[in-house]
C-alpha cells in the first residue's frame, strides 16, 4: 500500500457520495500521476442515460478525449468498489497501471444478496496487460456507502 492511499480513497468515496446526491448509484473514481489527482469522475448512469457510464469507463473515456492520453501506465486509478468486468476490460486497453479499490465486488454482491466474484482479477488474470492492484483500502467506509444506497434502492 502507499502512503497517500488512503488519502485518494477517501476522494473516491467523497465522489461516491456526490453521486448519489446528483441522482447516480454511489461509486467514484480518481485518476492519479505522481501523486497528484489529474481527473475524477462520479457514477452517471441515470444522468447521462447511459448504463455504461460507470465511475471508471467515464473516467477513462473523458480523460483519453480531453488529453490525448490513451497509454495510462504511469497512473493509478482509486476506485470505491471494486471495477466491474467492462470497466475492467477498459482498464487493460488503456495500460493503467494500478488500480486501488475499497469495498471489493464480494461486498457489493453481499449487500445485494447475490453471490459475487473478483472481476478485476479476472480480467486482469485473462489479458496481455496486468495493472497492480490494491484492494481494501477504507473498506469499511466504501461498504458503508454501499450499504446505506443500497437498502433503499435496487440496482440499475
Amino acid at each position: 500500500m502507499n502512503i497517500n492511499d488512503e488519502y485518494f480513497m477517501k476522494k473516491a468515496i467523497d465522489l461516491s457520495v456526490q453521486s448519489v446526491e446528483h441522482g447516480n448509484e454511489p461509486f467514484g473514481a480518481v485518476l492519479v500521476k505522481d501523486d497528484k489527482i489529474v481527473f475524477t469522475n462520479e457514477n452517471q448512469i441515470y444522468t447521462m442515460h447511459d448504463p455504461s457510464f460507470h465511475a471508471e469507463l467515464g473516467l477513462l473515456r473523458w480523460f483519453c478525449a480531453e488529453t490525448g492520453i490513451t497509454d495510462l501506465h504511469e497512473y493509478t486509478m482509486y476506485s470505491s468498489c471494486e471495477p466491474c468486468f467492462m470497466c475492467s476490460g477498459a482498464m487493460v486497453w488503456v495500460k493503467l497501471g494500478r488500480l486501488v479499490y475499497s469495498a471489493s465486488n464480494n461486498d457489493l454482491e453481499a449487500i445485494l444478496g447475490n453471490e459475487g466474484c473478483n472481476c478485476s482479477r479476472i480480467v486482469f488474470d485473462n489479458s496481455f496487460w496486468k495493472p497492480k492492484v490494491t484492494a481494501g483500502v477504507l473498506r469499511e467506509e466504501g461498504l458503508k456507502i454501499l450499504s446505506d444506497y443500497f437498502s433503499k434502492h435496487n440496482k440499475g
